[in-house]
């Protein structure tokens, strides 16, 4: 089972070169003549490919199924507004949110991009924030990272640093320099002012071709630094003047053909953005990697790591004790891992796990819900389980339970697994804690159930919660 309510995909990033911006006489829009480039659109690809791995290992990704799909969905959009001459079919753009308090998105060659959830809440509207991620499309499209190793011509170096650079978004250079080595190379490259400028300008353009308006783009500069308050954002450090960039792309906008009804206020970017807000507060990426734990990412899941295998041990009749620091403590099988991620902990036997989530055991963690109530909370938070993982189904209602002397509720599911295409039990159990909901869910083949029954049963027992 899929460690939590995903949709994998995202997209963008760059670095430039020289350029040349020219009127176009006949359509009036301002003409952008890409940078000189040696390498093959394959080496942008794997640039990103290889880049974004890393970015998964280091950044605490949002794995929150309904609003990676709506972000999906602008991105989708914009991508396909990209104009005719600006497109690469081998190009896989794909977006995913980062659970950060930043205001930042970033973007790697070939078509990832990253955006952090403090620059959803920032925008105003849906049109602020498409604008930036419009802006780190055109930087992908221009293929900017290698036309900067071109210009440099560095091929080993330029190409390693390349695909480190976590800082090409319109509101963040520094933002990724404190995530270690690939960070860090984000604020020796110092970003050249018509390389901005040809992602603002091809980022107006892609706006107005999917149904925004180009001047929410410029709007953004204007809110990320009334959200900044008294200190100064930090894009502001990296990148050309933010003034004349307003003044600019609002001037783009003008040559444009923008529709009299732009996508503004969407209930969808309200619903999500009022998700993320539901949500425990995310922490900067500085206080992320502070607090990281040794040999831990970031404090992010490492399921990843691990690979599937059909030989798997039954659990441990020892047990050994789990703490997260206070709140929630509990027994676990000694020959059980575990992967702490920001509000979550999964507990998994070797072979159990991978990057596709667990296949054998336990899940549990914090959901900052509505404080709707119990029930209200625990259907809302199954729901979601439910869309994050498809494959499954809801076998009855909810019964009584009890976690930590503490009224809760039950639940099962079901379905065929993707990843042993084997019938998956997974039982859901819930309480309030905290202003939100705890969960404690057990995953397991069904014909291994009994198995696993006695270890789930003890870990259930043993769970105490502080508050």
């Amino acid at each position: 089972m899929r460690k939590s309510l995903i949709a994998k995909r995202l997209t963008v990033s760059g670095l430039a070169l020289t350029m040349w911006l020219l009127p176009l006489a006949v359509a009036g829009q301002t003409r952008i003549v890409t940078p000189k480039n040696k390498y093959k659109v394959q080496d942008d690809i794997k640039l990103g490919n290889d880049a974004a791995k890393q970015v998964e290992q280091q950044f605490p990704i949002l794995n929150d199924a309904d609003a990676t799909r709506y972000l999906e969905r602008v991105g989708n959009r914009l991508v396909a507004a990209i104009p005719p001459e600006y497109q690469q079919p081998a190009f896989d753009y794909r977006f995913k949110l980062v659970n950060a308090s930043d205001i930042n998105a970033f973007a790697l060659p070939g078509g990832p991009m990253f955006v952090d959830r403090g620059m959803i809440q920032a925008a105003r509207n849906e049109g602020e924030m498409a604008g930036v991620m419009a802006h780190e499309i055109s930087h992908v499209a221009l293929r900017h990272a290698t036309a900067q190793a071109t210009k440099q011509n560095s091929v080993g170096n330029q190409l390693g640093v390349i695909g480190m650079i976590l800082g090409g978004a319109i509101l963040g250079g520094q933002a990724g320099a404190e995530l270690g080595a690939a960070g860090a190379m984000a604020w020796m490259t110092k970003y050249s002012r018509e390389y901005e400028t040809q992602a603002d300008v091809l980022g107006a353009r892609i706006m107005a071709n999917a149904g925004y308006d180009p001047h929410d783009l410029a709007n953004m500069f204007k809110t990320i630094a009334a959200q900044g308050g008294s200190r100064s954002p930090e894009w502001l450090s990296d990148h050309p003047d933010p003034g004349n960039r307003y003044n600019n792309i609002n001037h783009e906008a003008t040559l444009l053909n923008i529709s009299r009804n732009p996508i503004k206020i969407t209930r969808d970017f309200e619903r999500i953005k009022a998700r993320l807000q539901s949500m425990p507060p995310a922490r900067t990426m500085a206080e992320i990697q502070k607090n990281a734990p040794a040999g831990q990412a970031n404090g992010t899941s490492t399921t990843g790591r691990g690979s599937y295998s059909n030989n798997i041990p039954f659990p441990s009749s020892r047990m050994r004790s789990y703490s997260n620091g206070g709140n929630v403590t509990m027994n676990v099988p000694t020959n059980w891992q575990e992967f702490p991620g920001t509000n979550d902990v999964q507990f998994a036997p070797e072979g159990a796990y991978g990057d596709q989530g667990i296949t054998r055991g336990v899940m549990a963690g914090y959901y900052q819900g509505q404080n709707a109530g119990l029930l209200r909370e625990t259907q809302d938070y199954v729901g979601q389980l439910l869309q994050g993982n498809s494959y499954l189904s809801q076998r009855g209602g909810y019964s009584r339970a009890y976690i930590s002397g503490r009224q809760g509720y039950s639940t099962t599911l079901s379905g065929r697994s993707p990843i042993t295409n084997r019938t998956e039990i997974v039982t859901v159990y819930t309480t309030l804690f905290n202003d939100g909901l705890f969960y404690f869910i057990t995953v397991v083949p069904s014909d291994e159930s009994s198995a696993y029954s006695s270890a789930f049963r003890s870990m259930m027992s043993s769970v105490r919660l502080a508050n």
